[in-house]
């Protein structure tokens, strides 16, 4: 199995546990905050956040494959968030839950649609600086990961 097949079936299947996770979520619960440091966050908004950081990372990957441009120097995260947010306030729980899988599903098959050797095409990411394609894909779930062991805190 190539490397790049087997990110993309690590990718599936932290998606599918995210998916089943946040599905499980009960309607009293979505409002729970997570992060209360600067702007709140509840369980709503790390989902939003999922779909969003996705969504704009998979197109940042792609151009850094066909041309090697990463974000800029003066990128902010904190700026990003913050307008993406705010485009997703309206949605609901399940719109969130049904984008999501869709722009995991997407990010499934760009990953396994990569040649290995494109794994190592550096580009600059918005968090983790310049680095390769497969440690940006990585990023990924990894990402996911910390705020599911958040979110999974707040519950408690």
């Amino acid at each position: 199995m190539s490397e790049s097949t087997e990110l993309a079936e690590k990718l599936k299947t932290e998606g599918e546990r995210m998916s089943a996770f946040f599905a499980g979520i009960m309607d009293d619960q979505w409002d729970c905050e997570v992060y209360t440091e600067g702007t709140i966050w509840s369980i709503r908004n790390v989902l939003a956040h999922y779909v969003t950081s996705e969504r704009g990372l998979i197109k940042l990957f792609e151009r850094i494959r066909t041309s090697g441009e990463g974000v800029s120097e003066d990128f902010s995260i904190d700026r990003y968030n913050a307008s993406q947010q705010e485009k997703t306030r309206d949605l609901a729980p399940a719109e969130l839950l049904e984008q999501y899988k869709q722009v995991r599903a997407e990010s499934v098959a760009w990953t396994a649609g990569l040649k290995d050797e494109e794994l190592d095409i550096q580009g600059r990411h918005p968090f983790l600086g310049e680095t390769v394609i497969r440690e940006m894909v990585k990023m990924l779930y990894i990402h996911n990961q910390l705020h599911y062991r958040d979110v999974k805190r707040a519950l408690k």
